[in-house]
């Protein structure tokens, strides 16, 4: 009895014993609770998994059967099971010679999703990040995705953004992620600021450097938001700046910016040591080339001895020599300026060393990127070919003309070593844009008065390069509507041909008392003579109408009503030496054109005309900011000798070519009515200078202009009573404002001062505006 009794005391103790194991808790993870070591593992079993094979599971384990229940194998185990980011809890026991593995896999993402983004749309985030559906999801990735997006809104200029990556949890152990993300505003540049400068105010070094402070103005820009990369930028332009203008110690040693307490402004404070400003001392060539004489060169160079030194300067000067050399024919030549500084003096020599470069042949033009333009088109727009000496600067102006092409996005133009050291590859990657255009336009001008366009244009008509355009103007006083087609290498020559259809109206009522038609269409040819040098030929064939003329108009001008026809021939010499086509700050262009009409129809003149514009900027008060001179003149003559002579044929002067006055305001008029009547000869002459407005800064688009124009026109052709047919020059002098505005080009003229006859009609105040979008 007492042995029975004993005995289940016993069985007791030991249930009690095993229950309380079982309701010992697991360990969690990286809390790694391991076997006791000691015997050999005969059996590893893996328990837990939903996805995984347990044979996968046990394949990432350093401990085997047959190994010895070792800690630091186990250990290791825990460990590398961890680092494939497919469990979120390892466990390991031990059952007599088994080893279980216990597992808890992570989830899968189902889906990733972004709420509360504005600035930055989904694809651009999702690009960001690592967590994918259908991936393994980890909290780690999570929170390495959550910076990655922060640096996102970073580079965007909003430091004050916030995320926050949420999980849901699913059914069959999936999640969906969510990054709540809170934008917060733009982190703008509050104010910039310049230690140590005093050769040049902080606005001069504002200009300088692409970072801008934020303004009201600024809505459309991103240079006032701040930019870890734009400042290290403007720390090398700040250099560039000080080293253009002689500073040739100068140094930025700092470039802090400190954010604001509410995270939504930077203060950026630049230091600056300038040191002094050197002059140029000699400028000496050597020519290390044979047969190459140093003095054969000097003309080239422009930079000229007490001069205060630049760096800009010295540049223009290795390009004037280096196509000097090419033109003394050397192709493999180099030009390395060498300088040496005097420190007491405050000077830079400068010795340009002409030296042969390697003996470098173009092996082969490869085109990279092109999916819809043709090979053809880019290669012709190169101003070097396969098997010619290489040439860094003509590769310079290919990848120039092709960005001037304005069907890509990027232009980028590399070269690498050939099949053989003298031999090099070119490399042109491009990345296409689209180039049709449908624009919808409108404007006002006190010529021309209110008017509205459409116009549909396609600059690379099938990836051919061909141009084709369909505009029409609807307007007040001038209406047309303008089909056009044009090829820039037609037969695949340096030719440009093209076609064009047109029909115009015009209200010359408050001018001449008469309105007009023209309808027609031309053939136009055009070729490169060289870089600078141009010429069009063009053929149209133009009916003209003059109607609803009025009768209180001059007797001339009522005897003009009815049809012509004009058969003509014209052409167009263009030499063109400006540093930019569209907005030319240097240089001039020359064009003379002539008219020849009567090879049929039954209107015969010619009219030649030359004229000219020259730029200069003016250094000597610029400062950092660019005053620009330009003065214009040109002279024109008609001869006539047709069937039919007409006014609207002859010259007429105001308005654009005569500030001061209405189109057709000064010259030849019949003083009995007031009706121009035109003249044969023409001469004008503009100068201007456009400035910029003191703080207003340049981005705004907005100068000013100071002009005087001066003009003469005479003989109409006509004589009798009343005809006044010439007179001395007139003169229009005034200030004028230019506002490229986000919504187009506003400009607004005003002229006060005039020399002028009696009867000529003045336009004190013109005003004009248009856009395009």
């Amino acid at each position: 009895m007492r042995l029975s009794l004993a005995l289940a005391l016993v069985a007791a103790l030991l249930c009690s014993a095993a229950a309380a194991v079982r309701a010992q808790p697991q360990p969690a993870q990286g809390a790694f609770a391991l076997p006791a070591p000691g015997g050999i593992v005969r059996e590893v079993r893996v328990e837990g998994t939903q996805r995984i094979e347990p044979a996968t599971v046990q394949s990432y384990m350093v401990i085997q059967p047959g190994d010895r229940f070792d800690t630091e194998n186990m250990d290791r185990s825990i460990k590398t099971l961890f680092a494939t980011g497919l469990f979120a809890d390892v466990w390991l026991r031990r059952e007599g010679d088994a080893l279980i593995v216990t597992v808890r896999e992570n989830p899968i993402v189902n889906r990733v999703a972004f709420e509360g983004n504005r600035a930055i749309g989904d694809e651009v985030l999702r690009g960001e990040i690592q967590t994918r559906p259908r991936s393994v999801f980890t909290r780690t990735q999570a929170l390495a995705d959550r910076q990655r997006l922060l640096d996102v809104y970073a580079r965007r200029g909003r430091y004050a953004a916030s995320i926050e990556p949420k999980v849901i949890e699913l059914d069959q152990n999936r999640v969906d992620v969510v990054f709540e993300i809170v934008e917060g505003p733009s982190t703008l540049i509050r104010r910039i600021s310049f230690v140590g400068n005093k050769a040049f105010s902080a606005s001069d070094l504002k200009d300088a450097i692409a970072s801008r402070e934020s303004a009201w103005y600024r809505i459309l820009s991103t240079a006032d938001q701040y930019d870890p990369e734009r400042l290290a930028f403007d720390r090398e332009l700040l250099r560039r700046f000080y080293l253009k203008n002689g500073y040739v110690d100068a140094e930025i040693t700092g470039a802090v910016a400190e954010l604001s307490p509410d995270r939504t402004s930077f203060f950026i404070t630049f230091t600056i040591v300038e040191g002094e400003r050197y002059r140029v001392g000699s400028v000496e060539i050597d020519s290390r080339v044979r047969n190459l004489e140093p003095e054969s060169l000097r003309s080239a160079i422009t930079l000229r001895g007490g001069d205060w030194y630049g760096s800009e300067a010295v540049e223009e000067s290795v390009r004037a020599l280096e196509l000097a050399v090419q033109n003394a024919g050397y192709a493999f030549v180099e030009i390395r300026p060498r300088f040496q500084r005097n420190r007491e003096q405050r000077t830079v020599d400068v010795t340009f060393e002409v030296v042969e470069g390697p003996r470098v042949f173009v092996e082969r033009i490869d085109i990279v990127g092109n999916q819809r333009t043709m090979d053809k088109v880019i290669r012709r727009e190169f101003r070097i070919a396969e098997g010619d000496a290489y040439n860094a600067a003509r590769v310079r102006r290919s990848r120039q003309r092709l960005i001037d092409l304005n069907y890509f996005s990027k232009v980028e133009v590399t070269t690498t070593e050939g099949s053989a050291p003298d031999r090099a590859i070119i490399t042109a990657e491009v990345e296409e844009k689209a180039t049709g255009e449908l624009t919808l336009g409108g404007g006002y001008g006190t010529d021309i008065g209110f008017l509205g366009t459409v116009g549909l244009r396609e600059r690379n008509l099938a990836g051919t390069g061909l141009e084709a355009r369909a505009e029409v103007t609807l307007g007040q006083l001038r209406s047309a509507l303008d089909l056009s087609l044009t090829d820039p290498y037609f037969l695949d020559r340096n030719l440009v041909a093209g076609i064009d259809l047109f029909y115009i109206t015009r209200d010359n009522q408050e001018i001449a008392g008469f309105d007009e038609q023209r309808r027609g269409g031309a053939v136009r040819i055009g070729y490169a003579i060289n870089e600078h040098l141009r010429q069009s030929w063009s053929y149209s064939y133009i009916e003209r109408e003059i109607t609803n003329v009025s009768p209180l108009a001059s007797i001339y001008i009522r005897d003009q009503a009815g049809r012509s026809t004009v058969s003509m021939v014209s052409q167009i010499l263009t030499y063109d030496r400006r540093d930019s086509r569209i907005d030319p700050t240097e240089g001039y262009v020359v064009r003379f054109s002539t008219e020849v009409s009567g090879l049929g129809g039954n209107v015969g003149f010619f009219r030649p005309r030359l004229e000219g514009i020259y730029y200069q900027p003016l250094a000597f008060i610029t400062g950092n900011r660019q005053w620009i001179l330009s003065i214009r003149g040109s002279v024109g003559f008609l001869f006539q000798y047709g069937e039919v002579e007409r006014i609207i044929d002859n010259f007429f002067l105001g308005g654009e070519n005569l500030r001061g006055f209405e189109i057709g305001g000064a010259g030849p008029r019949d003083r009995t009515t007031g009706d121009a009547l035109g003249g044969r000869r023409i001469w004008t002459q503009s100068t201007e200078i456009r400035y910029p407005f003191p703080f207003v800064p340049d981005e705004l688009g907005i100068h000013g202009r100071a002009f005087v124009d001066i003009g003469n026109l005479e003989d109409s052709g006509l004589t009798g009573p009343g005809v006044v047919n010439s007179g001395p020059p007139r003169l229009g002098a005034g200030f004028g404002v230019t506002w490229r505005s986000p919504f187009g080009i506003v400009n607004v003229d005003l002229t006060p001062f005039v020399v002028k006859e009696p009867y000529d009609k003045t336009q004190i105040f013109r005003f004009g505006f248009g856009t395009r979008f």
